[in-house]
């Protein structure tokens, strides 16, 4: 009977030195998140008032003379290079590309939109892509994007 006991007693003490060392496993480590946030933490301000200050400019669309509110879905003038509205180039894509029956102009990513054909129009995810258009250089990125993406993409 005595030996379940002092086997039960020391089961418990080691659970128990376990415990506390992962405890104090668990402190150091939060204790060098934390330095490492508060460290962070003047930098990371001064990114976001960059941000704010990309974003409080105002930057008209040459194509049509309004305010660009989102910079960040912005695209590139093929020839200046300046930002343009998305709805902007898309109806000049549309306007410059003629589509026949069960066609659309859609954006497919990278700088570049593309006519669709669909063998339903109602079944929009069965197409064939008839004709790819490249708006933006791959090559060449904008100024006001470089400031843009370095600004939002800052990998430590």
């Amino acid at each position: 009977m005595d030996r379940r006991r002092n086997r039960k007693h020391s089961n418990n003490w080691n659970n128990q030195k376990r415990n506390n060392e992962q405890s104090r496993e668990n402190k150091q480590k939060s204790f060098q998140f934390n330095k490492a946030l508060y460290e962070d933490q003047d930098a990371e301000r001064q990114r976001l008032a960059a941000i704010q200050d990309v974003k409080a400019r105002e930057i008209i669309c040459p194509k049509c003379g309004q305010p660009i509110t989102d910079i960040a879905s912005a695209i590139a003038d093929k020839t200046t290079g300046q930002p343009l509205h998305f709805d902007c180039v898309l109806n000049q894509v549309k306007q410059s590309e003629p589509t026949g029956e069960n066609e659309k102009v859609a954006y497919i990513g990278q700088g570049r939109f593309a006519v669709l054909q669909y063998e339903n129009i109602r079944d929009q995810r069965h197409f064939t892509i008839k004709k790819i258009i490249e708006w933006e250089n791959r090559e060449e990125q904008s100024q006001w994007r470089e400031e843009l993406s370095g600004l939002y993409s800052k990998i430590n």
